[in-house]
């Protein structure tokens, strides 16, 4: 192909070159394998850029008509964001912490004054500006922060190509100097330890994979740092940080069903680690502690997790503190040093809940006042507190940031997120809903639209993840306002892979059920039609990563019933990912989606569903793919390698799309500004599809 110098009037045809391989007594043909950069993480290959190039070219000759609506998109959307907006400060020992945005600034700053100092601004300290820290790269996203217990020195890390290949360095506070410590190809969190003259991270392996964890002191050479811990398991990932009193360094390893622990005093991080439990197939469990005792999350007897105790001096010998529940479903305990916060699910909304030590079976819930949100902790560093920063939101209110005083029980509004352009929640309504599924379960289904909506099936937009037990909540959105005004529903199915309604929620959407996932959400579309809220054709879908994998199985399965299709870095070429254990992830994804190397069962299950491998000569949706180049975590040969069969098999005329980001990696471009201007065109080209433009 040759460099694109017009704009092109027909689609790029992607070579077939003969490739296959046979697995399990089965021969895969993959005529599309040459996308696949095979010196990647590098991607040098001058056929595979020229290819991408040319789609990228094909996606901007095919939307330029459609600038104009692009643009007004893009305009009201940021119409409605606070440009020059604030963070609520927080206190964290003898300091205040908050950040900032500036008009017209992509990116924050991060700023401190001390307690009790005026804030006129006299007494503010800038500590990080991620705008200086951007300036003159396409892509820029920070990592972790972390302040020294001291408050003299802060750790940062930082992405500037979108590959999660973070930099850590550290500033002095109290100069403004950078010290000269640089760590290269970090993937964690940066936590202080050995009284503020060390920092424990985990460095990225040559294939992406964070099997370690390592003390860096400052002022000594990184050839020199100490490797605390490492891990043989190839999927299993490592992660460290201290327990929320700070006296421990916790070490965690596990992939997405088993875990182990091990912790080791934070003054001396190099002294004899405890081994908490021995890691158990299927179980996963996390600690923090308060004294002598360690505080145990952990599902071993119940799938929706109990909380146990135990002695530091026989750390594997638990006493159950909270019973697991079929109906409360225990995501996390937090402890303080007074009262510790249990939060769950009930019904499949948000729970805060206040207990005491001395009788933790006695829960003291906070009360939120909308039958519909998403709530939880915010932002709460000290271990000795009265108050709990809170964060709110529903798919009709504003993002809420509160302050819970335990001494009177009382909510106290510190922060409504502001829309400038003006927002009035009575023009909306939010509903939910269940829809029954082909199997007879329930599937809830949030929704918000306009009072004012026309009667009648209209134009409808749904989105789902359905994947890692991650429940989408039902939050607000200012950019969704902008299909919402114009007659949309938008709708949320919490289908089955996310853990909504508790932990077997996700079971049942996992390995050899993965397909409920997909029926459900088919099964949540037509219902929505049938209870005349839409009808086939006028239904918009989009989901990412995971989600993009639900929306090329949906794609081939019920073509008629979309009217344009959205997949954002999507898990498509399912099979060949799970056979590649080189990749970075696919170890570490096994528990999630199966062994198809080693299991014949999990290899045909797979290639039934993967979208790349079941791409069949129908008609298909109109479909806009997006990919990143840099992108570790879905690689760009998926979706170019899923486009291209595409184009070679489907029997329409219907608009295909794939737009790749060639600076950045799973999560598009960075910046608020930047970041929005993807979703301008992804909307501009719903509207498009559905004949909604004007």
């Amino acid at each position: 192909m040759d460099e694109q110098t017009t704009a092109p009037t027909a689609p790029p045809v992607a070579e077939q070159r003969a490739h296959s391989f046979t697995r399990h007594g089965v021969t895969i043909e993959d005529p599309y394998d040459w996308l696949y950069d095979k010196s990647y993480p590098e991607i040098d290959d001058a056929e595979v850029l020229e290819y991408v190039k040319a789609e990228n070219a094909w996606f901007e000759a095919r939307m330029a008509p459609r600038e104009a609506l692009v643009e007004e998109l893009f305009e009201e959307m940021r119409a409605r964001i606070k440009e020059d907006d604030s963070s609520v400060p927080q206190k964290d020992g003898d300091w205040l912490y908050w950040s900032t945005f500036e008009e017209g600034a992509e990116y924050r700053k991060h700023w401190r004054r001390p307690v009790g100092a005026a804030d006129d601004g006299s007494a503010d300290v800038l500590i990080l500006d991620e705008n200086a820290l951007a300036e003159g790269k396409e892509y820029f996203r920070l990592g972790s922060t972390s302040v020294s217990e001291d408050g003299n020195f802060l750790a940062y890390s930082f992405d500037d190509n979108g590959s999660e290949r973070f930099t850590a360095r550290i500033k002095d506070l109290r100069t403004g100097e950078l010290l000269d410590d640089v760590i290269p190809e970090t993937l964690s969190g940066l936590t202080w330890v050995a009284n503020d003259t060390a920092l424990v991270y985990g460095k990225a392996n040559a294939n992406w994979r964070v099997d370690n964890a390592r003390l860096h002191r400052i002022g000594t050479p990184v050839e020199q740092d100490v490797e605390l811990y490492r891990e043989e398991d190839e999927g299993f990932r490592v992660g460290a940080g201290l327990s929320s009193n700070r006296e421990w360094l916790v070490i965690g390893t596990g992939d997405n069903e088993t875990s182990e622990v091990r912790f080791v005093s934070a003054a001396d991080p190099t002294g004899e680690q405890v081994l908490v439990r021995p890691r158990q197939k299927g179980t996963e469990y996390s600690v923090d502690m308060k004294g002598d005792t360690l505080y145990i999350h952990t599902n071993d007897t119940h799938v929706n997790f109990r909380l146990a105790s135990a002695s530091i001096d026989a750390p594997g010998e638990w006493t159950e503190v909270l019973a697991g529940s079929d109906e409360f479903y225990l995501t996390d305990v937090d402890l303080f040093e007074g009262f510790m916060v249990t939060e769950g699910r009930l019904g499949g909304l948000d729970q805060v809940q206040i207990r005491r030590y001395e009788n933790p079976g006695e829960a003291l819930p906070i009360a939120f006042p909308e039958a519909s949100y998403t709530a939880g902790l915010s932002n709460n560093p000290e271990w000795d507190q009265d108050v709990l920063r809170l964060s709110y939101q529903s798919m009709v209110t504003p993002g809420t940031v509160f302050d819970y005083h335990l001494t009177d029980g009382r909510l106290e509004t510190l922060k409504v997120q502001e829309i400038p352009s003006g927002y009035d929640r009575e023009l909306y309504v939010t509903e939910r809903l269940e829809i029954e599924a082909r199997d007879g379960t329930m599937v809830p289904v949030s929704l918000v639209y306009r009072k004012d909506r026309p009667e009648g099936p209209g134009p409808l937009h749904l989105y789902a993840y359905g994947a890692y037990g991650y429940a989408v909540p039902p939050g607000f959105s200012t950019s969704r306002l902008s299909l919402v005004d114009r007659g949309f529903v938008y709708a949320i199915a919490h289908i089955r892979g996310g853990d909504d309604l508790g932990r077997n929620w996700y079971l049942q959407g996992k390995l050899m059920e993965r397909v409920n996932t997909f029926t459900d959400f088919v099964d949540v579309a037509r219902g929505l039609a049938d209870r005349g809220y839409t009808e086939a054709g006028k239904i918009s879908i989009s989901g990412g990563s995971a989600g993009g994998e639900l929306m090329g199985v949906v794609a081939n399965t019920d073509p008629d019933l979309w009217g344009a299709v959205v997949a954002h870095v999507p898990f498509v070429d399912v099979l060949n990912t799970m056979l590649n254990e080189e990749l970075p992830l696919t170890p570490g994804e096994w528990p999630e989606w199966g062994n198809p190397i080693t299991d014949k069962a999990a290899f045909d299950y797979i290639r039934s569903y993967s979208p790349y491998d079941n791409v069949t000569a129908q008609d298909y949706a109109p479909m806009l793919v997006t990919a990143g180049l840099n992108d570790p975590r879905v690689t760009y040969w998926e979706p170019a390698k899923w486009v291209a069969r595409l184009r070679a098999t489907k029997t329409d005329g219907n608009e295909l799309l794939l737009k790749t980001n060639m600076g950045a990696g799973h999560g598009g471009k960075s910046g608020r500004f930047q970041s929005l201007y993807e979703t301008a065109e992804e909307f501009a080209f719903i509207l498009w599809q559905l004949g909604l433009e004007d």
